[in-house]
């Protein structure tokens, strides 16, 4: 049997017309119970409503940038074997606001009048006065960690200030965030810090220590006194307490080496970090991104949001680390070193019009340009005579239904010179200590579209006859070109084949498709005169250009196997061998 229930917005605390800033499911998913729903964003906190309970979400009420509040309908959940109609649809909703209403309290908001007993006001912990009652005289207050609910070891993702900084009532001090919300913990009341008791990536729990705040006329004094003097109850003008913003995080150029490092390609010159956001302007991005950046070492506070209000999505997490490895904007060098181009303002001599690049030209740009800054390219030319092939290929095209290209009897060659050559169907492992030997025979063709350059990948060359390997290419081609190919058809190759015969030019330089360590470049072939002992010969020569990775295969190594290619091309017989 099954009903239906209306998922509603949980308790909240006094927050209304929050935004919905994103929206993580739609009609027709499959959720299980605590699957997130929506993310909302208060200026206190970034929290998830879940589902309830398992089912099929049947529509959607709301969407990105609307407004909700508690008790606003978020969705309708077609659950399996409801029995009892409203009565039973009722308590899943109630369990969901008890359960976000606790992440609400750790998120700075109102607890809801269900859930356990907690301070009024969990964002602004009420404080264990260690030298006065707070708001009297001056002292020392203990700030603890107020009621989060039932979580327990939440880490401590930021920590926003450090010993000395003057805070005022409500400055955010740490920021945790559980399964569920991201939250920040605020100062009770303005003071100083006077230490500090937590530090990023530690776990706390409710009423754990944060740190030791000097209230009162006390913390006008200079914080790194224990006991300060009267005479410096009020700070002088060569030392003001809060007039230079710190960063957010301190540890932002460790952070952005680590990123580096990562991706294997850390500059000669270490990149100076940003200039991080001044205190308390804490970035908005939901858990899910934040617990991502914090993956590839990346510091939110450097990162500038595009989406609603200014929140960080993924795509502006991977910009960064991106523009980072090309160096752009700190430094003077750019990735791996190399001195970046510097900007030329075109308008300057005449008209000029910027159109984006199309997303897959973009991916494959920073593909090969990857490729070709960290494998050491070397390329090795050879002509191939094809003019007893050519014959034979157009004798079989006036006899069968199918067209034979020249690429079919490329691949079967190409596959055959691998079996006399396998380094050439390796890679290197990770490490750059060995090589992965593949043992089957995928083979990728360049194929060139409007959208940019795509090479699907056909499997088990080895296998398969010329006939049958020319239908697989010219179909995986149609569907390049119509923009249709799967993932799974561009992957798994162990050499690829880039052909501009149609094109035209002699020979060339083709980038080598990594992890594969090579890459054939095939131009147009040609009719020359070639001496046969004892006359001049009309033969058709194709030109070959046979780009490596050095770090893997050798000059002479190379030089065998695009011989050997050329020889299977001119006597096709010797592919039966």
């Amino acid at each position: 049997m099954a009903d239906t229930i209306e998922v509603k917005v949980p308790d909240i605390g006094n927050y209304t017309d929050v935004p919905v800033i994103e929206v993580l499911v739609k009609a027709g998913d499959h959720v299980d119970a605590e699957t997130p729903l929506i993310t909302l964003e208060s200026d206190k906190a970034t929290m998830e409503v879940p589902s309830p309970q398992a089912g099929t979400i049947k529509s959607m009420a709301v969407k990105v940038d609307d407004t909700v509040s508690q008790g606003s309908v978020i969705c309708i959940l077609q659950v399996e074997g409801a029995a009892g109609g409203a009565e039973k649809a009722d308590a899943p909703e109630k369990s969901s606001s008890a359960e976000d209403s606790r992440s609400a309290q750790g998120s700075g908001e109102e607890p809801p009048a269900s859930a356990a007993p907690a301070p009024a006001k969990p964002s602004s912990p009420k404080p264990t006065d260690a030298g006065g009652k707070p708001g009297q005289g001056g002292g020392t207050v203990e700030v603890k960690v107020p009621d989060i609910g039932n979580y327990t070891d939440v880490p401590v993702i930021e920590v926003l200030v450090k010993v000395g900084d003057a805070v005022e009532a409500e400055t955010p001090l740490i920021t945790l965030e559980s399964d569920k919300a991201t939250m920040e913990v605020p100062a009770p009341e303005a003071g100083t810090i006077k230490s500090m008791a937590v530090k990023v990536n530690d776990a706390v729990s409710q009423g754990s220590l944060i740190c030791v705040l000097q209230t009162g006329a006390a913390a006008e004094a200079p914080a790194a006194r224990e006991e300060p003097p009267a005479s410096a109850a009020t700070p002088t003008a060569e030392e003001p307490l809060a007039e230079e913003p710190e960063p957010v995080n301190a540890g932002a150029e460790e952070v952005d080496e680590q990123s580096l490092l990562m991706l294997n390609a850390l500059p000669s010159e270490p990149i100076p970090p940003p200039k991080a956001a001044p205190r308390g302007a804490v970035p908005h991005a939901s858990p899910s991104i934040r617990k991502y950046a914090r993956e590839l070492g990346a510091d939110l506070a450097a990162i500038k949001g595009s989406g609603p209000r200014g929140r960080i999505l993924r795509e502006d997490v991977q910009g960064f680390v991106k523009r980072r490895l090309r160096g752009e904007g700190g430094g003077a060098t750019g990735g791996m070193g190399i001195p970046p181009i510097p900007p030329v303002d075109f308008a300057q001599f005449g008209p000029v019009e910027t159109q984006a690049l199309r997303r897959i030209r973009k991916i494959s740009a920073a593909h090969l340009h990857r490729a070709w800054l960290n494998l050491p390219h070397v390329t090795q030319t050879e002509d191939a005579d094809i003019t007893d092939l050519e014959d034979f290929r157009h004798a079989q095209n006036s006899k069968r239904g199918v067209k034979l290209t020249l690429l079919p009897f490329l691949l079967k060659a190409v596959c055959r010179a691998i079996d006399e050559y396998p380094e050439f169907a390796s890679s290197l492992t990770p490490d750059g200590q060995g090589l992965v030997m593949k043992h089957y025979r995928h083979i990728g063709f360049a194929a060139d579209t409007e959208n940019g350059l795509l090479v699907p990948v056909i499997r088990d060359v080895d296998k398969k006859g010329v006939v049958q390997l020319a239908k697989e290419a010219a179909e995986l081609a149609k569907k390049a070109r119509a923009g249709k190919l799967s993932p799974d058809e561009m992957k798994g190759g162990v050499f690829s084949i880039s052909s501009l015969g149609g094109i035209g030019g002699s020979h060339f330089t083709p980038i080598i498709n990594a992890p594969e360590v090579a890459i054939l470049g095939v131009s147009r072939a040609v009719m020359q005169p070639r001496w046969d002992g004892s006359t001049f010969q009309p033969r058709l020569m194709l030109p070959l250009s046979l780009s490596y990775d050095h770090r893997v295969i050798d000059g002479a190594y190379a030089a065998r196997f695009v011989v050997f290619l050329s020889g299977l091309l001119g006597d096709l017989r010797r592919l039966l061998l």
